[in-house]
């Protein structure tokens, strides 16, 4: 019985259908991505600034399925966003390209 266990949530972790730990990105990573592409010149943690604060776009996103693939595509595609004053302007990409990274972020944005 444990062999299976250990089997199954091997197989689970090999597909991606359960989380692992060093996806999750702690706060001094994040900081370091943050500071390195300016993203805190516009966003703050608990307060709207240029852009929203990650308060609001965690709860923009909260219990919706694709939240995290969303934050991805706003950091990576350089989309138009609005602002808080109603101005729109390109969105800057973010400098890396590596999934875990990219990951790491979004879900350290969307559980503040």
């Amino acid at each position: 019985m444990k062999l299976t266990n250990t089997l199954l949530v091997a197989a689970l972790l090999s597909l991606g259908l359960v989380g692992s730990a060093s996806a999750a990105m702690d706060d001094e990573a994040a900081k370091v991505i943050l500071t390195r592409n300016d993203c805190t010149k516009c966003h703050a943690v608990d307060k709207t600034k240029k852009g929203p604060s990650y308060k609001k776009v965690a709860a923009k996103y909260k219990g919706k399925a694709d939240g995290e693939e969303k934050a991805i595509k706003n950091m990576t595609e350089g989309k138009k966003v609005k602002l808080e004053d109603g101005t729109e302007e390109d969105h800057k990409i973010i400098d890396t390209k590596d999934p875990a990274e990219l990951k790491g972020l979004a879900q350290w944005i969307l559980t503040r």
